[in-house]
């Protein structure tokens, strides 16, 4: 139950990130208002999944990376942002580091 609220918590930031660019600086009303729903979802999925009991710095570390991976594709994908191999790297690093914490959080 923990991992599906904390799957909850990281769509509805990546949605909420994403709807940031396309509210227009907060100019368009509907992703203005996914933004908000998707923040505030996000923030109370993720207060429970701490509530359950998992360690704070490994769920960040999941919720953080997860949600940069995640908004990066999209940006790459479907806001046809510029990708480049220097950024590919920094996602790996950032993946990397949270597979690290995640073993050494079970040992």
């Amino acid at each position: 139950m923990p991992y599906l609220l904390l799957a909850l918590a990281i769509a509805a930031e990546v949605a909420a990130t994403v709807s940031l660019k396309l509210s227009n600086g907060f100019s368009k009303l509907a992703p203005s208002i996914v933004v908000v729903a998707g923040y505030a979802v996000s923030f109370v999925a993720l207060a429970k999944v701490l509530k359950m009991g998992l360690p704070i710095g490994v769920v960040y570390a999941v919720w953080s990376a997860i949600g940069v991976a995640a908004v990066a594709l999209i940006g790459v994908l479907f806001l046809h942002e510029p990708v480049n191999l220097v950024m590919i790297s920094g996602l790996v690093l950032v993946v990397g580091g949270v597979v690290l914490i995640e073993v050494g959080a079970t040992r």
